[in-house]
């Protein structure tokens, strides 16, 4: 069945590309949290929708989200159509802090989140797996690095797709989102007190995998161990 690991850790740490590598050596399905929350956005600026509670709390309740994995990786479905290329657009993330910061699309989206996580085998990312989503998980990791290698990773990010963007305004936009992240009165952004810190300011992607990686296998052993006993 296999173990849920949870990734959390502000914007441009690392999360996303770290947790698919994980999963990928595992064997286990990897979900992007923050994907959804995106969809969401994308779908409250395509409706004219604005980003109060009460609007995307309707809002939420008239969409559907899926999240699929492929070769590629994970497609990010709304209403069926494959969004995953405009979710990553500047305009949706200038705003998807402010969308997820709404109560009613966060309980909307976590609780998908425990369905299609809660046989494990999964690692997760996003800014409370671990403190929300999944507090019991069976491995949690709060990854972070300095705002000026998150904003060189994120520059490059976006320039491998044709998004061409100065890492100077992705680091002022980091800061913004690290702010309204850590001060929303909704699942802030908080290491959970049993989280092991992954600081990636100085690793490679292979580093950072490995050692991810490498806590898991301990725990995998370990309960593999125990029942043997």
């Amino acid at each position: 069945m296999g173990i849920i690991i949870a990734i959390d850790g502000p914007a441009g740490s690392g999360k996303s590309t770290t947790a698919r590598l994980v999963a990928d050596q595992l064997g286990y399905v990897y979900i992007d949290t923050g994907a959804m929350y995106r969809a969401v956005t994308l779908a409250a600026i395509r409706r004219g929708i604005a980003f109060t509670n009460r609007a995307l709390g309707v809002l939420v309740k008239t969409i559907n989200i899926q999240l699929e994995q492929s070769p590629n990786g994970q497609r990010t479905l709304l209403d069926g159509i494959d969004v995953s290329k405009e979710i990553r657009m500047p305009e949706i993330t200038k705003h998807v802090s402010e969308v997820s910061a709404s109560p009613e699309v966060r309980e909307a989206m976590v609780h998908e989140q425990r369905r299609i996580g809660k046989k494990g085998g999964v690692v997760m990312d996003g800014r409370d797996i671990g403190t929300v989503v999944f507090p019991h998980a069976d491995l949690k990791v709060f990854m972070t690095a300095s705002i000026d290698i998150r904003a060189e990773r994120r520059a490059e990010e976006l320039q491998s797709k044709g998004i061409v963007t100065s890492a100077s305004d992705i680091a002022i936009e980091i800061e913004e989102r690290d702010n309204l992240d850590s001060n929303r009165a909704t699942s802030p952004l908080i290491k959970a007190p049993d989280a092991r810190i992954l600081d990636t300011t100085s690793l490679s992607l292979q580093e950072q995998s490995d050692m991810i990686k490498n806590w898991a296998m301990e725990i995998i052993n370990k309960t593999s161990n125990n029942k043997d006993i």
